[in-house]
């Protein structure tokens, strides 16, 4: 039985999944320093890097170890950004989540929204106990964004990732079941 990839609305958000459709939107961000330097990555340099990209996303969800929504506003429909979970443990119930947003889109509140989202479906219907987040210590907007979705800063991880050439740290930010007081799964 083939899985039926799930769609979260928000006030101003539809995150859904991706097709290879969405290319050419998405190849604008991923083309782009800005946004992708901060998950180690390299600038996307056509749309065929979008495509594997894209596969990525089909291949974690058929295994069932993440997802990965395109973020779209309501009123465009067209792909921003995306949102998700990687590395999913459901032994242990937990993810990582990670996330990018168009520089057009930047500081409008569309990531907070959009993560705050992603967090709420992964509690109610993977029935986490754990999210994650993985963040570079010069990447202070993704922390602030975090910090105030109530994620809680773990510690340094020195050397966790060999990326574009060079190891990096990331901070260990983590937000569980029990911190989010009075929300009922």
């Amino acid at each position: 039985m083939e899985k039926v990839f799930p769609v979260i609305e928000t006030k101003r958000l539809i995150l859904r999944e991706v097709t290879l459709e969405d290319a050419g939107d998405m190849f604008k961000y991923l083309s782009d320093t800005d946004v992708v330097k901060p998950m180690g990555l390299d600038p996307f340099e056509t749309v065929n890097d979008v495509w594997d990209e894209i596969k990525w996303y089909e291949s974690i969800f058929e295994k069932g170890s993440g997802i990965r929504w395109g973020i779209t506003l309501k009123d465009s429909g067209k792909v921003i950004g995306s949102c998700g979970f990687l590395n999913m443990v459901t032994k242990h119930h937990r993810a990582e989540i990670g996330y990018e947003l168009s520089k057009d889109h930047w500081g409008k509140g569309i990531a907070s929204e959009a993560v705050e989202a992603v967090v709420m479906y992964g509690y109610r219907h993977f029935h986490l106990e754990r999210i994650e987040a993985l963040i570079e210590p010069d990447n202070h907007p993704s922390q602030k964004l975090v910090e105030k979705q109530g994620f809680r800063r773990e510690g340094l991880l020195r050397h966790y990732e060999f990326t574009r050439g060079k190891f990096d740290d990331l901070y260990m930010y983590s937000l569980i079941k029990e911190d989010l007081n009075g929300i009922s799964f």
